[in-house]
């Protein structure tokens, strides 16, 4: 079974910085794309940002010009640079991947366990 572990989340400072980290694991085949979302209390889980196997970009607006997302195909590895951090990026990150392996031969959606992300005024 493919399995997602996120790492790096943690208490920051506005305006300080933080980058996430998530390897997915389990009988890999083919990673397709891979993103973050994110889930502050009380709100609905919201698409932060996404990145194709080629290398292709998408962010939420709320984030553009701050936040930058990579991969290492060759690690199944998927990363989110956070910078100039605010409060209002409070919430679980959660990394997500499309994903054929884990003894399935089609894709499969998955999910993390999810990071908290706090960031202090």
């Amino acid at each position: 079974q493919v399995q997602l572990v996120e790492s790096g989340g943690g208490l920051v400072q506005a305006g300080g910085s933080l980058r996430l980290s998530c390897a997915a694991s389990g009988g890999i085949i083919s990673m397709n794309v891979m993103g973050w979302y994110r889930q502050a209390p009380g709100k609905q889980r919201e698409l932060v940002a996404t990145i194709t196997k080629g290398g292709s970009t998408n962010y939420v607006d709320s984030v553009k010009g701050r936040f930058t997302i990579s991969r290492d195909n060759a690690k199944n590895t998927v990363y989110l640079q956070m910078n100039s951090l605010k409060p209002e990026d409070t919430a679980v990150y959660y990394c997500n991947a499309g994903a054929i392996g884990g003894g399935f031969w089609y894709e499969k959606n998955y999910w993390g366990q999810g990071t908290q992300v706090t960031v202090s005024s």
